[in-house]
């Protein structure tokens, strides 16, 4: 074959490709999918892969996220497993989000080296899904349990009187039932592949890239997953707010009402702002993103979605607010776990304080029962 025709042939190939990649740029974060199922990517999909916000941003975040998530997860799941004496609905739902927070922090080093070395997965296909799974799962069970907390907050304010065992016994069961509903949802996340090879830029994309054959199985479980997974439970966030609020404004002139509707307002304020910083912008633009990607229209806001979802993982730093706000037993916990007093003490020195009474004659306790001797304080 002449020298002149094989630079016609390379150019013309050439001219081709780029043609490809040009229109693939307009259709979404996705591209070109070979025989061997690679991904050749367009221009704008290869620079935010390479952009600092996803090789150094987003790691940082991550960092933040684990550096203080991993402790205070831990000492959560610590008071309500082995401080916490008195099974009330509302530790078995904030047990179950703190177990939830750190299912997903445990995983996020993996993480954290993925997007250090340029968004180049290198530990295998199966750990890319269970890390997938993991930090979705994380998402929705923590909305899942933090929509149970706030209708349970409401049960309690105005039905204080309720039978708290058989409350006990539905907490469980309902948070069994929160695990056993997002794990099987989970499972398509399995069923197609989340590593991407992708040739132009020599890497392994985890999560990424989605390959065009596949698109419409991704799309169509994230649409699902993301308007029954948050705005269902947000709507009952709602309204256990709106109804919360209308009991309260009519108990107002009841002075005994006064300490609960102050728990109730921080408790509407806390999980307002865990759910507009965390949840709202990255589901939002979860389903823009996937909507975008079905419909092969220009998608430029990919940054911004990926940024969103790295910002969701900050609900594993905040939620131990929420324990901390909610519950005056967990602060009361946490300082005598910090004092390195045990329950036994705990207790006793309650039974001991108790037994005693203070008379302004002498300046000093006496026993209120004949066995106990007085006590200089």
């Amino acid at each position: 074959m002449p020298l002149r025709t094989q630079w016609l042939q390379i150019v013309l190939f050439l001219a081709v490709t780029q043609s490809c990649r040009t229109q693939v740029s307009t259709k979404g974060f996705t591209g070109t999918e070979t025989d061997d199922g690679s991904v050749w990517i367009g221009s704008q999909t290869r620079k935010a892969l390479e952009s600092r916000l996803t090789t150094v941003f987003l790691p940082v975040i991550y960092i933040l996220v684990f550096v203080t998530g991993l402790p205070t997860n831990v000492l959560a799941l610590w008071v309500f497993l082995f401080r916490t004496k008195k099974r009330h609905p509302s530790s078995i739902y904030m047990a179950n989000l703190a177990l939830a927070d750190l299912l997903f922090i445990v995983w996020l080093p993996v993480k954290i080296a993925y997007h250090f070395n340029g968004n180049n997965w290198t530990y295998g296909d199966e750990l890319c899904e269970v890390l997938v799974a993991f930090f979705y799962g994380n998402m929705y069970c923590s909305i899942a349990f933090i929509a149970c907390i706030s209708v349970q907050r409401y049960w309690a304010v105005v039905y204080p009187m309720s039978q708290r065992h058989s409350s006990t016994v539905l907490a469980v069961s309902i948070s069994v039932a929160i695990w056993v509903l997002v794990w099987l949802t989970s499972i398509p996340l399995y069923m197609y592949h989340q590593v991407v090879n992708i040739p132009l830029m020599d890497i392994r994309t985890c999560h990424d890239v989605t390959r065009p054959s596949e698109k419409k199985i991704a799309a169509g479980y994230f649409l699902t997953v993301g308007l029954l997974g948050f705005v269902v439970p947000s709507v009952v966030c709602i309204m256990s707010y709106v109804f919360m609020l209308k009991a309260l404004r009519n108990n107002m002139g009841d002075p005994t009402i006064a300490k609960k509707r102050r728990k109730a307002v921080v408790l509407i304020i806390t999980v307002l702002v865990v759910f507009i910083i965390c949840f709202t912008p990255s589901n939002i633009m979860l389903l823009v993103h996937y909507i975008l990607l079905l419909g092969e229209v220009p998608n430029n806001l990919y940054g911004f979605y990926i940024t969103t979802l790295c910002l969701a993982s900050l609900n594993s730093c905040l939620d131990p607010l929420i324990y901390y706000f909610i519950s005056e037993d967990f602060r009361e916990h946490v300082k005598n776990t910090f004092l390195c007093r045990s329950q036994r003490t705990v207790e006793r020195n309650k039974v001991s304080f108790s037994a005693l009474k203070f008379s302004k004659k002498s300046n000093s306790y006496t026993s209120s029962t004949p066995n106990t001797r007085s006590s200089d304080c």
